[in-house]
């Protein structure tokens, strides 16, 4: 058996950006080497009536033909991924349950286009329900042809929101949360309660929309509606904050929201998550 670790590659794939972390093998079996500096790669908004991810990947092809034999795990921008909650449902128990279970949701909420899109689905609990997203078939064919063609192994696809959620999710009050992920163009709610997720919102901001001030807004009246959705709203809701491109946002004083950034904890953001945008950069997002 060999002795050689697999190179290792950490993609984010997002419409305006690619970022890649490669850690190198080692000779010996222990934990590998140092990865090297994350490369953000910046990407151009897409042709009309071509897709958004489209670009991103070819840049990505590119690169890739360097790595042949490496390992990789991709994590999705929330601007490729859909998302919708499964509610608990003690009588659902088998895998092909559950995963009708989750076709149904996501077809009462985006209807056909349910027909081209892949489905997947976290951890399922009959008691506390799940969290299921989708992706274009075509996308996914896309990585899985692009990692055939350099023989790169694909170890997973994550989407983002949800590897946030898996990576801190003891940071979060089991009995009531508001999670809010900020990429650039888009914000990404979660609404946990009772240890159920109730609602994931998954919303394009506006073309304007690519400042502190207007992000925080946003934010604002997006949790103000989920609030109200929910049934409830306490003098002073917590809402756990990720949004590393904007690592000073906050919302507005006597808004009604405390803001708890997860990056506050110890476990540290993956090399390859964005990073904070410089003004120029702001100005110049791509809003997919």
């Amino acid at each position: 058996m060999s002795l050689l670790w697999r190179n290792r590659i950490d993609v984010f794939l997002a419409p305006g950006h690619i970022t890649l972390v490669q850690s190198p093998g080692n000779r010996i079996p222990v934990k590998p080497s140092a990865a090297h500096p994350a490369v953000t790669i910046p990407i151009a908004p897409p042709e009309p009536g071509h897709v958004a991810w489209e670009k991103p990947l070819q840049q990505l092809d590119e690169i890739l033909h360097k790595s042949t034999g490496a390992s990789m795990t991709m994590t999705l921008s929330n601007h490729f991924v859909r998302y919708a909650t499964l509610m608990p449902q003690v009588e659902i128990t088998s895998p092909e349950e559950v995963m009708a279970y989750a076709d149904f949701r996501m077809r009462e909420i985006y209807g056909t286009r349910v027909d081209h899109w892949v489905i997947s689905i976290s951890s399922w609990n009959p008691v506390y329900g799940a969290i299921s997203a989708a992706i274009p078939q075509e996308l996914m064919a896309k990585i899985v042809e692009i990692c055939e063609r350099h023989t790169i192994r694909l170890n997973g696809i994550e989407p983002y929101f949800t590897a946030v959620l898996d990576r801190w999710e003891k940071q979060l009050d089991r009995n009531k949360s508001y999670v809010a992920v900020i990429e650039t163009g888009r914000l990404c709610i979660g609404v946990l309660e009772n240890n159920i997720w109730r609602n994931i919102r998954n919303q394009r901001l506006q073309s304007g929309q690519h400042n502190q001030h207007s992000i925080a807004e946003a934010l604002w009246a997006v949790l103000d509606q989920e609030a109200v959705l929910s049934g409830h709203k306490n003098s002073i809701e917590q809402v756990f904050l990720f949004a590393p491109e904007h690592p000073s946002l906050v919302l507005p004083p006597d808004c009604g929201w405390q803001t708890t950034p997860l990056l506050a904890g110890s476990n540290s953001a993956p090399e390859h998550y964005p990073k904070p945008l410089t003004e120029s950069a702001e100005e110049n997002a791509c809003h997919a």
